[in-house]
């Protein structure tokens, strides 16, 4: 016993020595992280609690494999078909990697302000920021109704019962304010949950994906979906051009990749920010695109009748292809998985707007700057997160009355998001000396020509959003999300001409 008792302590001195220096090196990250912040004019006001994973974890939950393909496979699947599903997963990518650039700048505003640079007027400034957090609202929201219908699903599929567009949306509140519950605990309660969820993702992927192929009675193994729509979609939109319905499937990629960049809103809470936002970016983005389109091919060999999935009584369509291919029991499963994954995702989508409202306010482009700059206890701008949580209510009220005036609110998120994204990506286009800065992660000379191709794909992508998707148009099928749109243009223009033009005069420094 005597002679093990060196080695014991010797062993002891080794694992304190380890972990000193572990203490050392993230003391280290965050002197680095903070000073930059400081070199940017901000004073640090959150702790750097995030690792990678964490980080990576906050943008691959906002982007929701599951939950953003499953909630809109639909959309695709009856607009663009096989075709216009695949191929748009394929092209979409496009905007992400642009955006690697503009999400390493460490702080948060610097996309709500700095990233307009001086290119750009202070309205141009204060017009970004809040597109951008009211689309992030809208995108919680929307992600906490889908946990709702999923909910509603399940009971149908399970007992038989169909739940009223009130119970729903009650459902809905209950789901919106757990969300700003979990928010409310803080920077650790995220990102644990973050990493969780990347894991639940991965293991529930490859575990529908396996039941899918295994237990789908008829399999269309045929490389012909990938090249042509022979499921005949154009019988489901009624417009005569295949080339418009093939996309018109692009929509539900788009869908899925909204929020990508949203380690760019917790850069500030992270430790060597500005690497590892733009490395969980482009992680979350190719992991992703692996795991979407292994998803994606599963769906598509595994769908039994479009016209079971477009007549179907259930609360989400995605519902129906698993009854039809599964049965009643693996489905329960099966969407299990991807409501528990689909209220993770909306979680972090609340996430971004808090954050957004606190960026704003401390530039003084966002009322009542006191409160919605305070943190609690846990270091959450509670303010921002119960305001998200409002809004979110009171936009699902609008589901009792109209499912039309609901999703026209829902697809004004998406077109809110890309014209967000389509700000900076303007600037590094006509006006790319105009940046004053630029972070360590650089597309070199790749650069301008990704920017470019990425602003020729979000204007097209936004027009295509504002399109109907079926033909004769009629007041049942028309897309009203150009006045959903405009109704979000009405209040930040309001907000600009009643108080913002005097409050906002340029990024404030709360530096010493």
């Amino acid at each position: 016993m005597d002679s093990l008792e060196p080695s014991l302590g010797l062993r002891k001195t080794d694992d304190t020595v380890i972990e000193e220096v572990k203490t050392t090196m993230g003391q280290e990250n965050e002197d680095i992280s903070d000073q930059r912040l400081l070199d940017l004019g901000y004073k640090p006001e959150f702790r750097r609690e995030m690792s990678l994973f964490g980080v990576l974890g906050i943008s691959f939950c906002a982007i929701g494999i599951l939950t953003g393909m499953s909630s809109a496979f639909q959309t695709g699947l009856f607009s663009g078909g096989p075709l216009g599903l695949f191929w748009g997963w394929n092209v979409s990518d496009s905007v992400a990697f642009s955006w690697d650039e503009h999400v390493d700048d460490d702080a948060t505003t610097r996309y709500a302000a700095c990233s307009c640079s001086q290119a750009t007027s202070n309205v141009y400034t204060v017009c970004t920021g809040w597109i951008y957090s009211i689309a992030m609202v809208f995108t919680g929201t929307s992600g906490n109704l889908s946990v709702a219908l999923y909910l509603a699903s399940l009971a149908e599929v399970g007992q038989g019962r169909t739940l009223t567009r009130v119970e729903i949306a009650a459902i809905a509140w209950g789901v919106n304010i757990a969300s700003g519950i979990v928010n409310t605990v803080g920077t650790k309660a995220i990102g644990r949950m973050s990493s969780f969820n990347v894991w639940w993702t991965l293991g529930g992927t490859f575990v529908l994906v396996v039941t899918l192929l295994v237990k789908a009675p008829a399999k269309r193994h045929n490389t012909r979906i990938l090249l042509y729509t022979d499921f005949a979609s154009v019988s489901f939109t009624g417009w005569g051009s295949e080339g418009f319905v093939v996309l018109l499937g692009f929509l539900q990629a788009v869908y899925t990749l909204e929020g990508c960049e949203t380690a760019a809103q917790v850069a500030e809470e992270a430790q060597r920010a500005e690497i590892l936002a733009p490395i969980a970016v482009v992680g979350s983005i190719v992991g992703s695109w692996f795991i979407g389109l292994a998803y994606m091919l599963a769906l598509l060999f595994s769908v039994q009748s479009i016209a079971s999935v477009q007549s179907t009584t259930y609360a989400i369509p995605i519902a129906q292809l698993y009854y039809d291919a599964v049965g009643q029991k693996l489905t329960l499963m099966c969407v299990t998985v991807i409501a528990l994954a689909q209220f993770m995702a909306a979680v972090t989508a609340f996430t971004a707007s808090s954050r957004l409202f606190y960026a704003l306010a401390r530039d003084n482009a966002f009322p009542a700057k006191g409160k919605f700059m305070a943190l609690n206890r846990y270091q959450a701008p509670y303010w921002g997160v119960w305001l998200s949580v409002l809004v979110g209510c009171i936009i699902s009220c609008a589901y009792i009355g109209s499912t039309i005036a609901f999703n026209a609110i829902l697809s004004s998120a998406a077109i809110s998001v890309m014209l967000s994204y389509l700000q900076p990506i303007i600037i590094r286009v006509f006006w790319p000396d105009s940046l004053r800065e630029k972070g360590p992660f650089r597309l070199g000379g790749w650069s301008w020509m990704i920017n470019v191709a990425s602003f020729a794909f979000t204007i097209f992508i936004c027009v295509l959003f504002v399109l109907p998707t079926a033909y004769p148009v009629t007041s049942l099928n028309m897309n009203y999300a150009i006045v959903a749109v405009g109704g979000v243009f009405l209040i930040v223009a309001v907000n600009w001409f009643t108080w913002g033009h005097r409050s906002f005069v340029g990024p404030v420094a709360t530096s010493e």
